[in-house]
């Protein structure tokens, strides 16, 4: 095969990686007056790539370079979703980088490649390019949160969350080379077709397993291995925060469904009991101390755990339809944390951060386009028709009912309904709780603009929402 026939399919990749290149170099020649040109080339870059994702989407698979990278539509719509987060991250933090001394090349460098590191996990057809692609994205999430060095509390995050990342690649690592040892191949449709051939009750096989299973949940931030969400939640910079809380969820499923369906689909009785308890206990605990919290950042947090629990269940259903709601799901919450958290990036001013409950008191009396377009993401993310949110959850629980999941459908709309109270809380405390001295905010047109359509998408996307749940089962198709 012609050369550049093998590196069309990855262009998207090697535009953002050669880009993220160049503007490391362009940056040195930059003071901070003339900033804006390194900001520039990296919105420049996403809308290109966005282009240039969108028009492959609908082509034939590919399997290339030896089956270590598979493009299909389900890489094509993960990679959509993760450049367009990172887009809406630029537009939303641009003000707070620049009040808080982070608008410089080397966040934005950190940003670009964290972005080619989930790029990589969405493709990965091999052990290898998934272990690179998480660990690429894994090491800018540790130096973005640490870059704040006049923060202890961020440095502290950054330690967190880099020791407990390490151990998870550890883990996660070991559960590879098990495989790698009893299968002989570090490609997912080969190991599968390894498996088949073996006893899958056989005690290497399992412990590979479990280790994989929790170096997965680990990254994910599951419970019980979540002990680090809520810590970088609170100690990193909001403009990180949204970073960390939203694409990586994306990268996330394509690396659950990668591995574990394309790899260890027959196994799938196994994992499946796994992720059944770390689902429940992930909704439950994120749910219940959710209640308790007064920083509305270690809210978020735990109520990204309790996301990635219904995230989950979509998973162990097993089917097409599972791994379609699920992805359906996944596109949401990223959509809805994206709101919710560019909503605080816009209240944070200079010397002012919007991270308690309390800040946003009488938001509607202040601003009441943001407490409106904050409304509508709680909303969203308890599931309260008709937003989009509803229709994500109803999607997912159709699919543990048809696998007659029944009693696991039940548990997760009763922790459904206690999750809604901290959500309707933020509402309650938005609209009749009498506001603090009145803050001047800077006006953030682009900001504010992407801001409202972001948060109106969760009513807009409705009466689609057939469409793309459907569009999310095809591109599920491809995996074994």
């Amino acid at each position: 095969m012609n050369a550049s026939v093998q590196f069309l399919p990855v262009l998207p990749e090697i535009v953002v990686a050669l880009m993220a290149c160049a503007v490391l170099v362009v940056d040195l020649f930059l003071d901070d007056d003339r900033r804006q040109i390194s900001y520039l080339m990296c919105i420049a870059t996403f809308i290109v790539t966005l282009v240039l994702l969108i028009k492959s989407v609908g082509g034939e698979p590919q399997v290339i370079f030896n089956g270590a990278i598979v493009i299909d539509d389900l890489s094509a719509i993960i990679k959509i979703g993760v450049v367009l987060s990172a887009l809406l991250l630029f537009v939303y933090g641009r003000q707070y980088n620049l009040d808080r001394n982070l608008f410089k090349g080397e966040w934005f460098v950190l940003v670009m490649l964290g972005v080619v590191g989930m790029m990589v996990l969405a493709s990965a057809n091999h052990l290898v390019t998934l272990y690179m692609g998480l660990e690429l994205l894994s090491l800018c999430l540790y130096a973005m949160i640490a870059m704040r060095r006049d923060s202890s509390v961020a440095a502290e995050a950054a330690m967190k969350y880099f020791v407990l990342g390490a151990l998870a690649s550890g883990i996660l690592l070991y559960g590879m080379s098990l495989i790698y040892g009893l299968t002989g191949s570090l490609e997912f449709r080969a190991i599968a077709e390894s498996i088949q051939q073996m006893d899958s009750n056989a005690l290497p096989l399992t412990l590979g397993l479990i280790f994989i299973v929790v170096g997965l949940a680990f990254k994910l931030g599951a419970v019980p291995f979540h002990m680090w969400v809520p810590d970088v939640y609170d100690g990193a910079p909001i403009s990180a925060t949204i970073f960390i809380g939203t694409a990586p969820k994306l990268a996330a499923f394509a690396m659950m469904a990668r591995l574990l369906v394309s790899g260890f689909g027959d196994l799938h009785d196994d994992w499946g009991d796994m992720l059944l308890v770390i689902a429940i206990l992930s909704v439950a605990v994120g749910n219940i101390v959710a209640i308790a919290q007064t920083n509305i950042k270690r809210m978020l947090a735990y109520s990204t755990i309790s996301h990635m629990g219904f995230f989950l269940f979509g998973i162990l259903a097993g089917t097409e339809q599972g791994y379609g709601a699920s992805l359906f799901y996944v596109l949401i919450y990223t959509t809805m944390s994206l709101g919710a958290f560019g909503v605080l990036l816009v209240l944070s001013t200079k010397g002012f951060e919007a991270e308690n409950l309390d800040d946003l008191a009488g938001l509607n009396a202040t601003h009441p386009g943001l407490a409106l377009l904050m409304m509508l993401m709680m909303f969203s993310m308890a599931g309260v028709p008709p937003t989009v949110g509803f229709y994500a959850k109803l999607s997912v629980i159709q699919a543990l009912l048809s696998v007659n999941h029944i009693t696991v459908a039940v548990i997760a709309v009763l922790l459904a309904v206690v999750g809604a109270f901290y959500y309707l809380r933020v509402i309650k405390i938005m609209y009749f709780d009498s506001p603090p001295e009145s803050r001047d905010l800077i006006p953030q047109r682009m900001a504010v603009g992407l801001l409202s359509v972001n948060a109106l998408s969760v009513i807009g996307i409705m009466p689609f929402a057939g469409y793309l749940i459907d569009l999310c089962q095809r591109a599920v198709t491809t995996l074994p």
